[in-house]
């Protein structure tokens, strides 16, 4: 089979070509490396594909991506940027090439802005800013605008390892307190809403909505009980994935990279009387005022992710909205904690259930950690990919972010009954 990919021009070659070889490939193959664990490839005859071309599997791509981020998009939305990736609205041009300052970007960025407002019903009280940095960024950014000093206290819930993060990155430019902690119970559960342990004379209460790593989420959130009532969300990955109430939220902010779009742009979504109080030392690009008197083009924003991001927006309201997103997460990750809770303690999920995400499932095998391996190196065979756990915690970890489709749940429900009758 080698020998044949070699011989045609056309093909997909399995190995990085010679100088002289590359010369004789078009420039729309490119040389790809596959995996230790792939013992068969198919090579098919490459052409500039169209837009309606289909993948190996009907309206799927023959493998599901259980990824926490960068994680799985939806087909159609790569498929859409596939059309428009070497010319971009008749300009002739890819708007990754485009000056970001021209009226095809501006239209996009735009756009994506005013779909993601009709997505959330972000009010006008609210400035959307598409910036860098990923959720880390904001990490800092917000005491550093919210606080009038590093000595004006802040309250933080601690629910998993991003809300401890931000908590220690807080203390930096603030006298960040722990309102709540799950630590000790291995952050498998959220606190009763009444009983964090407020400041009254904290600048803001933050909260992570959704730990990504433990897999517990916020159903409602909390009121903050500070001075200026501001509460403070790290959404970064069950952003989209149902409707919120923003006025509720000083900010709100999420990196794209999991349910909205690629790596490279973090959304903001910051209530404008909050806007322009940064602290005297804070860094031009993450003070929300120069952003926001910039419309998000202080500095060449990651405008392909951006334009990404806004593909996406409309495509969930293609979909009827986050109302119907959310009906679709709750049966996909119905099915999958339904199938852990009746595997009779083979496959276990620690976290409570009434706080249970439905965007990260962790679950761990009672048998042994050998077992998680094995079972995690036969769902790749299977092609399902990216169940490990994270390095933190072990054990195994499945996304099921919008994009996911419920097809890939199913699968993945029947591999693991299948696996456990073969392994008792």
């Amino acid at each position: 089979m080698a020998a044949a990919a070699a011989a045609s021009p056309h093909s997909m070659l399995l190995h990085r070509p010679s100088p002289a070889a590359s010369k004789a490939v078009p420039a729309a193959v490119s040389s790809i490396r596959v995996p230790a664990r792939a013992t068969r490839i198919s090579c098919a005859a490459v052409a500039a594909p169209s837009a309606s071309a289909p993948f190996a599997v009907a309206g799927e791509r023959g493998v599901y991506n259980f990824a926490a981020g960068p994680a799985t998009l939806p087909l159609s939305v790569l498929q859409k940027a596939r059309a428009e990736l070497v010319d971009y609205g008749g300009s002739g041009m890819s708007i990754m090439e485009m000056s970001h300052r021209g009226k095809h970007f501006d239209a996009a960025i735009k756009k994506a802005e005013a779909d993601l407002r009709a997505l959330l019903a972000v009010p006008d009280t609210h400035e959307v800013l598409f910036l860098q940095g990923g959720a880390s960024t904001q990490f800092s950014a917000v005491p550093l605008n919210l606080c009038g000093s590093p000595s004006d206290p802040a309250d933080y819930v601690v629910s998993g390892s991003w809300s401890d993060k931000a908590f220690k990155e807080a203390k930096k430019f603030s006298a960040a307190s722990v309102a709540w902690s799950g630590k000790d119970g291995k952050y498998t559960a959220l606190p009763p809403l009444d009983s964090i342990s407020q400041n009254p004379d904290a600048a803001f209460l933050h909260i992570c909505s959704n730990e990504t790593i433990h897999g517990v989420e916020f159903k409602d959130y909390p009121e903050a009980k500070n001075r200026t009532g501001i509460l403070v969300a790290d959404m970064s990955s069950n952003f989209c994935s149902k409707p919120v109430d923003v006025s509720r939220f000083g900010i709100i902010y999420a990196g794209a990279q999991k349910n909205v779009g690629p790596a490279g742009v973090t959304v903001a979504i910051v209530r404008k009387d909050l806007i322009g109080k940064a602290q005297a030392n804070t860094p031009v690009m993450l003070d929300y005022k120069i952003h926001a008197d910039n419309g998000s083009l202080y500095n060449t924003p990651p405008c392909f992710a951006i334009y990404m991001c806004g593909l996406v927006f409309q495509d969930l309201l293609e979909q009827g909205g986050l109302a119907e997103v959310e009906k679709k997460n709750q049966h996909k990750a119905g099915i999958l904690y339904d199938a852990i809770d009746a595997s009779g303690g083979y496959f276990i999920c620690p976290v409570e259930k009434s706080v249970r995400s439905l965007m990260n499932v962790p679950f761990t095998l009672a048998k042994a950690a050998d077992f998680e391996k094995q079972f995690i190196a036969e769902a790749a065979k299977e092609n399902m990919l990216e169940l490990k756990g994270h390095r933190s915690v072990g054990g195994v970890r499945a996304s099921i972010y919008n994009a996911m489709p419920l097809s890939g749940v199913e699968k993945l429900v029947a591999f693991m009954k299948d696996f456990q009758a073969r392994n008792p």
